[in-house]
Order: structure tokens, then C-alpha cells, then sequence
């Protein structure tokens, strides 16, 4: 299964792991199965739409997914996902 990492900030949402493995095939079926075990993560992740908030960006093996093929994104058993929300300040 592929290995997510979680931002620091929102590891309380998913039992204070940074890192766990999640099952799918792609990147939608795997937010879909964090979720299914976390759900009081969703409304960090997805905006009322439904749609993946702006400020939160995922990596497949260091790439972004909108570089890639988006939620489409096809997944392997070896490959790492990187959860990260975006900061800004000033």
C-alpha cells in the first residue's frame, strides 16, 4: 500500500501518526479511504463542493498531482504521498 505523511499540524486528525500506509489505486481512492477511517478530517481536506481545498496540495514521489493527473493520479504498492497544506503569513 502506498505510504502517506501528514503535516505535523493535522496529525491529531489521524491519531497522531505523520506516516501510515492507506489503500487505492488512485489518489481520490486513497483520500477516499484516510477519510473512511478519519472522517473528522474531510472538511481540512475538501471545501462544502466537494472539491480539494486550494491551499492543500498533495505529492506523489515529490511530484504534485496537478503536474500529474490530478485525483486521477494512478498510485503503486511503493509509492509515498505527501499531504501538505499550504502556509501563508506575513
Amino acid at each position: 500500500m502506498p505510504m502517506v505523511r501528514f503535516p505535523a499540524l493535522m496529525k491529531y486528525y489521524v491519531d497522531n501518526q505523520s506516516e501510515f500506509s492507506a489503500s487505492g489505486s488512485t489518489v481520490a481512492e486513497l483520500l477516499d479511504d484516510i477519510l473512511v477511517r478519519y472522517p473528522a478530517l474531510r472538511p481540512h481536506l475538501f471545501d462544502a463542493t466537494g472539491e480539494l481545498r486550494r491551499h492543500f496540495n498533495i505529492f506523489v514521489n515529490g511530484a504534485h498531482i496537478r503536474d500529474l493527473d490530478g485525483l486521477n493520479t494512478v498510485l503503486q504498492e511503493e509509492d509515498r504521498v505527501i499531504l501538505m497544506a499550504s502556509a501563508a503569513g506575513g
